[in-house]
């Protein structure tokens, strides 16, 4: 037998260690030896030969622990999203199929709800079909909408760019595991979840009166079960009541998490976010019970994930190393543009150019400040549909503070067939602005609004109002910032080609 020493030298520390050798022996690389003190950014780890000790056990389990809570945090918002957007309307009565959400007088900004348009109206049905087997949604002519399931996917459309096309129809909605037959002389939407939840929006050229009288006469929603004997509709109003539809942000976010998880098939979601979530405790059939270690990491982990949304939302990487959110921007070759999209190169599945790679970063961008998803949103075709353009920050890249007064051009000739309009939100609730102003809108629908002498419009934003452009105001709050969406309605090809381009949103002294 040959013995020799060899010495080694931790990298972190100047302590060297004789070790022997043997006939054996070979040269280990560097790049694979643990050494006895490591450190990194949650502290110095020590191990004995690569065996780590107690103490650091527990501190990597911790962190662990943590980055798993953020993981699901992350990757599960947008079913914690709509379970609320369907929780949250209970408050007011809306607790069963026949119970309709109306905004009969137009959302205005009492109800939290993410970014809301003051300028449609909206109808928002939701479906819980555990005990009702399939059920049917009679939709009236006109509406625009969409089908999403209990973990806000898209599943259909309602209205053009649905197979009703826009002249209203029976759609019947098919739960999870259902065997039993299904009647022909239905649009068929097929769920993964029992729980889905329905928007549809309605334009209001006719008058508002019409567009709701056009639903309360037409909108039917029964069991398939029940369609010679259905309950009478009842349609609930949602204009100036107060409500919630915004999920947590705290601990209690993990808690809604599970209860989606107990109340649907596990098998809406994959085995790679069912073994994520089961890491935390979160299991289908157990209670969940963090102890008071766990309870407090996840709450750590839910605080951490709320920062990381909230910095992808309002700077997304669109250059660097890293640049997945480059398909962010409404305008890509105007560098110093700061206006983008909901959507990830206008992609509501996620999945990348190929179809098969999930941006992650871009399921945040979305699912946290924004609720529908459907393609129709993202991809409007020209002259039908919608378009939108976010400012969350003036034009140089800070967020808004609402002690100050900003102004946004609006150039001459809006690309929208139908009108448009700019909306101002706030950054905690990703709700409409609260101000004295019900409705925080100006736009081509608004009586007095002031033209230039170019054609062009000047949107302020500001504590008060700048003289003699009252009619152009949005109000904002000391103390607050905001953010700002540019809708328009029936976007022109002028759009489609980016040959129009508002500027930035900048301070004005």
């Amino acid at each position: 037998m040959t013995v020799s020493c060899q010495q080694e030298k931790s990298t972190n520390s100047n302590q060297e260690i004789k070790v022997e050798t043997y006939s054996q022996t070979t040269k280990i690389p560097e790049g694979i030896k643990t050494p006895n003190t490591v450190q990194t950014s949650i502290g110095d780890l020590q191990f004995v030969d690569g065996a780590p000790l107690p103490e650091t056990a527990e501190k990597v389990y911790d962190n662990l622990d943590r980055m798993r809570g953020v993981d699901v945090f992350l990757k599960c918002m947008p079913a914690v999203s709509v379970r609320q957007l369907m929780v949250g309307p209970e408050e007011i009565g809306v607790d069963n199929y026949n119970k309709v959400l109306l905004f009969d007088k137009l959302m205005d900004s009492k109800p939290l709800f993410l970014t809301a348009n003051t300028s449609t109206l909206y109808s928002i049905p939701s479906l819980n079909m555990k005990n009702t087997g399939p059920i049917v949604i009679e939709v009236p002519k006109g509406m625009l909408g969409a089908f999403n399931d209990a973990w806000f996917r898209y599943m259909q459309d309602i209205g053009p760019f649905g197979p009703d096309k826009g002249q209203g129809g029976k759609y019947i909605v098919i739960p999870p595991n259902y065997d039993g037959k299904i009647p022909s002389g239905y649009h068929v939407v097929h769920s993964k979840t029992f729980r889905v939840w329905i928007f549809m929006r309605a334009f209001i050229e006719n008058g508002i009166d019409a567009a709701v009288a056009n639903i309360k006469d037409n909108l039917k929603i029964y069991p398939l079960s029940k369609k010679n004997n259905p309950k009478p509709m009842e349609f609930i109003s949602g204009t100036g009541k107060e409500f919630n539809t915004i999920h947590t942000n705290d601990f209690h976010f993990y808690e809604h998490l599970n209860e989606v998880i107990q109340e649907e098939p596990i098998e809406m979601i994959d085995p790679e976010i069912r073994g994520l979530i089961a890491s935390i405790g979160i299991e289908k059939g157990k209670v969940f019970q963090p102890d008071a270690r766990m309870k407090k990491i996840l709450t750590d982990a839910v605080a951490i994930g709320n920062a990381t949304a909230r910095s992808i939302v309002w700077y997304p990487r669109t250059e660097g190393s890293v640049d997945n959110m480059k398909g962010i921007k409404v305008f890509p070759e105007l560098h110093n543009n700061h206006w983008i999209m909901a959507w990830v190169d206008r992609n509501v599945y996620f999945n990348g150019k190929d179809g098969h790679t999930m941006n992650s970063d871009a399921r945040v961008m979305f699912h946290y400040p924004y609720t529908a998803v459907t393609p129709a949103m993202a991809v409007p075709r020209i002259g039908i549909g919608s378009d939108y353009a976010m400012a969350f920050v003036d034009d140089k890249k800070v967020p808004f503070d609402g002690r100050k007064t900003y102004k946004v051009t609006i150039p001459a000739n809006p690309p929208a067939k139908n009108f448009w309009a700019v909306t101002v939100y706030d950054p905690q609730t990703r709700s409409m602005l609260q101000t004295d102003q019900a409705y925080p809108t100006v736009g081509s629908q608004t009586k007095g609004l002031k033209k230039n002498e170019d054609g062009s419009y000047d949107i302020y934003f500001g504590p008060k109002a700048p003289k003699g452009y009252e009619n152009n105001w949005l109000q904002t709050v000391p103390g607050k910032s905001m953010f700002v969406i540019l809708r328009l309605y029936g976007p022109t090809k002028v759009w489609h080609d980016r040959k129009w381009v508002p500027g930035n949103i900048q301070e004005i002294k």
